[in-house]
């Protein structure tokens, strides 16, 4: 079976300008391997990469285009997003706010890796991020077809095709991305950036990103049918 795309070289350009575009994807990334280290980052990762991987299934199977076509479920999908954003910036704004003298090493200390969160729930963290906006899910309906060939001859295979490449690509440049972080990291464990209190700043910072990138979520407009 031919796999009917066409323009390769476009999509995987295509696809590495949009994982470097800033959004909550690299934000959750960066922000994980720097408070907690490398292995939890790559945990995000592989969340947010399996999350890709729903979006393209839901695409092919057609809950994308019931986003585009009804704007109570884009906005109840939003909304949900939006409000786990919320929780997340949350809960590392308290872990900025705590005593130093209380607080668990792995929240506040950027080099306590022995003690960062367990590995699945920042897997789920990732995975959760990426699922829950509905944006994502518009998307990969949006921009996949535009490389599958109109003489195709099954265009859902090919749009499936299209979203395992998105999904390895995407999870290769977020470990790239997780390793230069993780070099960064550890040059900083010897400096005052490696200091407790600057592992708060980093908690502080990540949190009020979330909020922006929550409030952003939630001015979305539904798309017009």
């Amino acid at each position: 079976m031919t796999l009917g795309l066409h323009d390769p070289a476009l999509f995987a350009l295509s696809v590495l300008v949009l994982n470097a575009t800033p959004g909550v994807d690299l934000v959750f990334v960066v922000g994980r391997t720097l408070q907690c280290g490398p292995r939890t980052g790559l945990a995000g990762a592989a969340g947010i990469s399996l999350g890709c991987v729903v979006h393209a299934l839901a695409a092919a199977s057609g809950l994308a285009a019931l986003l585009a076509m009804s704007a109570a479920a884009f906005s109840a999908l939003k909304w949900l997003g939006a409000a786990y954003l919320v929780w997340l910036a949350a809960g590392m704004l308290r872990a900025a706010w705590a005593d130093p003298a209380q607080a668990p090493a792995a929240a506040v200390s950027p080099g306590a890796a022995d003690e960062a969160p367990p590995l699945g729930r920042t897997f789920r963290q990732g995975l959760l991020t990426n699922v829950l906006n509905p944006k994502v899910a518009l998307f990969f309906l949006a921009f996949l077809p535009q490389f599958i060939d109109a003489a195709a001859p099954d265009k859902a295979f090919s749009f499936l095709v299209l979203g395992a490449w998105f999904a390895a690509q995407s999870a290769l440049f977020l470990a790239v991305l997780v390793g230069i972080t993780g070099l960064l990291r550890q040059r900083a464990r010897s400096s005052i950036f490696g200091s407790a209190s600057a592992g708060r700043w980093l908690q502080g910072l990540g949190g009020l990103l979330f909020l922006g990138l929550a409030a952003r979520l939630a001015r979305t407009e539904a798309p017009v049918p």
